[in-house]
């Protein structure tokens, strides 16, 4: 042992090392017990992170037009028709 080197100053890396293999025990102990369940996911079993999705489609929304809207929409739709 040197002389110039206390007790606590030799005990501690030992002390450190100690912890150090108690807390990596620990860990693995830890995660051993709380491993995940591998399972294969149904196509029907909804994905848990994802929220829940709708059954119906949203409800449709009508706008009534004007016989002259009308027949603006259809002098529009011809002239891209006709551009083809």
């Amino acid at each position: 042992m040197p002389e110039h080197v206390s007790i606590l100053q030799l005990l501690g890396p030992v002390v450190l090392a100690l912890a150090a293999v108690l807390w990596v025990t620990g860990l693995v102990r830890l995660l051993r017990r709380y491993r995940p369940v591998h399972h294969r996911w149904a196509p029907d079993q909804p994905l848990p992170g994802l929220p829940q999705q709708r059954q119906t489609a949203p409800d449709r929304e009508t706008v009534e037009l004007t016989p002259a809207e009308r027949d603006a929409f259809a002098g529009l739709v011809h002239r891209l028709n006709s551009g083809r």
